[in-house]
């Protein structure tokens, strides 16, 4: 089958990866074009966007339109935009493609309900700081990607937590390509608001809305470049921004659940994971009454899952 793709690349203050993450997607005839959406970088990102751009013409750049700096979530927006290609894939500027990339995507999306497929990627430290940053915040660290083979529904009940059988790590947005037609479809754009996790808010949220299927899941399809500027890893678990920024996921997808028919448990699950994170951020006093009060309502809060966040005082 023969695929257009347009490869979505976020592009600020990565001028020292991103030649090989653009050149990396310049190896597929598959990929049409190749946006990068420059965020006011404060190196000189914009300068090897301008340099690539004049040496490929399926490189194309854009700005927002005030030449500002509007975060991930609108930036990838922009190129949702701007794409022209029948399927859409990310990258960030510091991660790169691997050959094997769009393998399964190729078989996989001639069966026509078949709307977003997603694969593992792999990590290469760029940086003994940011090794053990990332060491230390994932456990599984050699490759990200999900337990068993799934599609349509299990998907959504995997990243729920919601599967018979443990689904895994959330896959990557680098190892994701869907259907334009799909997005269009649904109106389904980052939620610009989050400055953290929009990526997961994204995916949770396409999960639902679209037919997923894994594709290549027992190796990597792409390279995640941890180094000492991985924003992610700078974030300590269990501490007062990784609480404050966990909040702002769990609210934008409870607002979300709001708006769609759900089912009665993942309903429920979205909400006591809310609950859960809205608790963990009050203080003193006020979080155990809060605590209490919502259990006689909830009783499912008195569960690990929910009672670890709610009553884990934030570390500051």
């Amino acid at each position: 089958m023969a695929l257009t793709i347009s490869v979505i690349i976020p592009v600020y203050n990565a001028a020292q990866f991103l030649e090989k993450s653009v050149q990396s997607a310049l190896q597929f005839e598959e990929v049409t074009e190749i946006l990068l959406i420059e965020d006011a970088s404060t190196d000189h990102s914009l300068s090897i966007c301008e340099k690539l751009v004049a040496e490929n013409a399926r490189i194309k750049l854009y700005q927002h339109h005030d030449k500002g700096n509007h975060g991930a979530g609108a930036t990838r927006n922009l190129g949702l935009k701007k794409a022209q290609g029948e399927f859409i894939s990310f990258l960030d500027a510091d991660d790169y493609y691997l050959p094997n990339r769009f393998d399964a995507e190729k078989m996989m999306f001639k069966e026509l309900n078949v709307e977003g497929v997603f694969g593992a990627i792999g990590v290469e430290y760029l940086s003994e700081k940011g090794k053990e940053e990332f060491q230390n915040k994932f456990k599984n660290t050699s490759l990200t990607t999900v337990n068993y083979n799934a599609e349509g529904e299990e998907v959504f009940k995997g990243l729920l937590g919601l599967t018979q059988r443990t689904f895994g790590t959330f896959f990557h947005l680098n190892a994701l390509t869907i259907r334009k037609s799909a997005l269009q479809k649904h109106h389904l754009r980052f939620n610009e608001k989050l400055r953290v996790h929009q990526d997961s808010d994204f995916i949770i949220k396409l999960a639902y809305l679209c037919y997923l299927k894994s594709g290549i899941i027992d190796k990597a399809v792409a390279i995640r470049g941890v180094h000492d500027d991985n924003r992610i890893t700078k974030i300590k678990p269990y501490s007062e921004k990784f609480y404050k920024n966990n909040l702002l996921l769990q609210q934008s997808l409870y607002e979300w659940s709001l708006t769609v028919k759900l089912k009665p448990e993942y309903s429920k699950r979205i909400k006591l994971n809310y609950l859960s994170f809205k608790m963990a951020n009050e203080k003193g006093f006020k979080k155990y009454f809060s605590y209490l009060f919502n259990c006689l309502r909830y009783p499912e809060l008195l569960k690990t899952r929910y009672r670890f966040h709610a009553l884990m005082r934030p570390k500051i």
